[in-house]
């Protein structure tokens, strides 16, 4: 069955499954001294600034953890959206791994500002608090909405003015960057991020992710927290050699701007359809809505998805690099039945 239920769900790119295939040749040296680990070290390097340090780890838990541990101490807190990743979809884990606390934060549209942020910053230097140590975005978030890179900015210069770090999961950073019409490097580094979860498994990557340190306080103690929390892979080859391709050849610019252009198609289909109405700004590859019961159930009996809010009827559709357009063609055949 076809899916619009994550980008996870989608296949690997081909380029990306021949780079794996072309890393697994003879011996190298574990633990990422090898030349595939370096070459994409290299890349990475091309694309965000010679200044900032890559760490590869398996998943994109596993990458928020060790972000998370690297600028959040065990008595800091971390705040972010109520509906971010960390909050809702990890199973405490970056609270457990780390020992900081989680403060959430309500908002519209999944995105934090200056105004939600700044009550939240009280209580420093008081040891009965939680101390506010870092800031959590996701760049795209978890409800569709896309930072921009003055929203970024804003952020990064509250909270630097405290102290305090600013982490951006960029899970759907090449979407983000594809609606903004910017470069990956604009929508972190240069508007003040600190430190990031960089993955590409939702968009045409097999498995894992990097942490890319922007600061050289927060790289120092990097190896060993990824080491200590599991995520050091003994044949850190595999890993790497994906985003070799994924950068060099932008593929990851090529995938999402599909899946981007995908979404569009499908919302422009959903609009003409009596009783749907978006919840969220369509400004990536998700898509937020409400819709009556019958077309959910038509929708359901020949793609699985999933209900974000069942008790409003709200579900959410992604498309992926691989959305085709047979499966656009086929949602607009099925709603016009």
């Amino acid at each position: 069955m076809r899916s619009f239920a994550s980008d996870n769900n989608s296949g690997v790119h081909p380029r990306v499954l021949e780079a794996i295939s072309s890393a697994n040749k003879d011996h190298a040296v574990g633990y990422g001294d090898d030349r595939w680990s370096e070459e994409a070290v290299s890349e990475i390097k091309k694309v965000f600034g010679d200044g900032c340090d890559v760490y590869f780890v398996f998943n994109g838990t596993g990458a928020n953890c060790v972000a998370i541990r690297s600028c959040t101490p065990s008595y800091g807190a971390v705040i972010c959206a109520e509906t971010a990743h960390i909050f809702v979809d990890e199973c405490g884990a970056p609270a457990a791994m780390s020992g900081a606390t989680v403060i959430p934060v309500s908002t519209p549209d999944g995105k934090l500002t200056p105004e939600l942020i700044a009550p939240k910053l009280h209580g420093f230097g008081e040891c009965h608090h939680p101390q506010p140590s870092s800031v959590y975005i996701s760049n795209v978030s978890e409800l569709g909405t896309i930072y921009t890179i003055e929203e970024v900015k804003a952020i990064a210069d509250l909270i630097h003015s405290h102290g305090m770090y600013l982490h951006m999961d960029g899970a759907r950073l090449a979407n983000a960057c594809i609606t903004l019409g910017c470069t990956m490097k604009e929508l972190t580094v240069d508007a003040g991020v600190d430190i990031l979860s960089f993955g590409g498994t939702k968009n045409g990557m097999m498995l894992g992710e990097a942490v890319i340190s922007f600061r050289e306080e927060l790289s120092r103690n990097l190896k060993f927290i990824r080491k200590q929390s599991a995520q050091l892979a003994s044949k850190q080859r595999y890993l790497a050699a994906q985003y070799i391709p994924y950068l060099r050849e932008n593929i990851w610019y090529e995938n999402a701007r599909h899946a981007n252009k995908m979404a569009l198609r499908l919302a422009e289909i959903l609009k003409k359809v009596e009783g749907v109405r978006f919840t969220q700004k369509i400004e990536s590859n998700q898509l937020f809505f409400t819709a009556p019961a019958e077309i959910i159930k038509l929708l359901s009996d020949h793609y699985f998805f999933y209900f974000w809010n069942e008790a409003i009827g709200e579900i959410r559709l992604v498309t992926s690099w691989d959305t085709t357009e047979e499966d656009i063609l086929n949602v607009e055949k099925i709603l016009a039945c």
